[in-house]
């Protein structure tokens, strides 16, 4: 009976402490913050393009023709939602965003090349069909996409950030 009450008490006085667990760098709980909304400086929907200089074509025996490389896609309106999950290989990034209007596909996210070194700072963009549709109700516009990293693509990472049309949200590490 002694022992029993002492292994009760040993056992009780080590998981108390371990309630640091919580707050520490090895939960997995705390490898990216909540995401936040922030404003975004001038129009980050519109990127500098010269419609009179043709694209670099890059081509090769199994390189698909000039017509399917031609990017439709636009900013979509907003960006909602934000989450970061790890995996055993590195980490996805869940984004949700509302569009102008019904009929937006082929929703993705594309990685701006300019951002620095500690950042990953993602365009949330999608194809608008070429008539004209309703815009409708916003359960009928959200659009949700989904883009898995690697631990080399997150090495030295802190900010992670998705950009629309109208705002952009971001987590830190």
């Amino acid at each position: 009976m002694r022992i029993s009450i002492v292994a009760l008490l040993i056992t009780g006085i080590t998981l108390s402490g371990c309630s640091s667990w919580q707050g520490s760098r090895a939960n997995p709980g705390n490898w990216f913050n909540k995401s936040r909304s922030v404003e975004v400086p001038g129009d980050a929907s519109v990127d500098p393009v010269n419609a009179l200089i043709p694209a670099e074509k890059e081509g090769g025996l199994f390189s698909r023709s000039s017509d399917s490389e031609e990017d439709f896609s636009v900013a979509v309106a907003s960006v909602t939602d934000l989450k970061i999950e790890r995996t055993p290989s590195g980490a996805i990034i869940y984004a949700t965003g509302l569009a102008a209007r019904q009929g937006a596909h082929d929703v993705w996210l594309r990685l701006n090349e300019d951002s620095d070194e500690t950042s990953l700072e993602y365009s949330f963009r999608a194809v608008y069909p070429e008539t004209a549709t309703p815009i409708g109700s916003e359960n009928t516009r959200i659009l949700r996409v989904a883009v898995s990293l690697t631990h080399q693509d997150l090495a030295g990472i802190k900010l992670i950030r998705v950009s629309s049309e109208s705002n952009a949200r971001e987590t830190r590490r």
